[in-house]
């Protein structure tokens, strides 16, 4: 028979998703002024510069219209540019501004932080530990 929190991994999965996400979102914004979402697309730009919309979508794992709304609001901001792709007429390649690795600077420290509270509650072996599981689970087909 399994324990009631089995039963219930996928609820307690959510509520902790939410409760970590508000929580950094909320820090990042005071630090960098920026979302969890916008520093995902940033880190993601930086790591791979000159990638597509659908190239991004693909590595944070979303939709293009999701992304799309994504990478208007980073442009507004000033945090990303948009440049014609050499090859395809219809695609545009996106580029971390200067801005936009300020943003990721100023986030670092208080990204840092939070993984430190994260480890402190959950113990080294428990962070990696669940660091391990969510990566399996991200990447994980049913």
């Amino acid at each position: 028979m399994s324990a009631p929190d089995d039963l219930r991994l996928y609820f307690l999965l959510q509520r902790a998703a939410h409760r970590l996400r508000t929580a950094a979102d909320r820090r990042c914004l005071a630090a960098a002024g920026v979302t969890t979402a916008q520093l995902g697309a940033l880190f993601a730009l930086r790591d791979e510069p000159g990638s597509t919309q659908q190239q991004l979508a693909r590595t944070l794992g979303l939709r293009e219209s999701a992304v799309t709304g994504l990478v208007g609001r980073l442009t507004a901001a000033g945090l990303i540019a948009k440049e014609a792709h050499p090859r395809e007429h219809r695609a545009v390649v996106l580029e971390l501004t200067e801005a936009g690795s300020d943003a990721l600077r100023a986030a670092q420290p208080e990204i840092d932080r939070f993984n430190a509270e994260l480890r402190e509650v959950l113990g080294d072996d428990g962070f990696a530990g669940a660091a391990t599981a969510m990566r399996r689970l991200a990447y994980w087909e049913s």
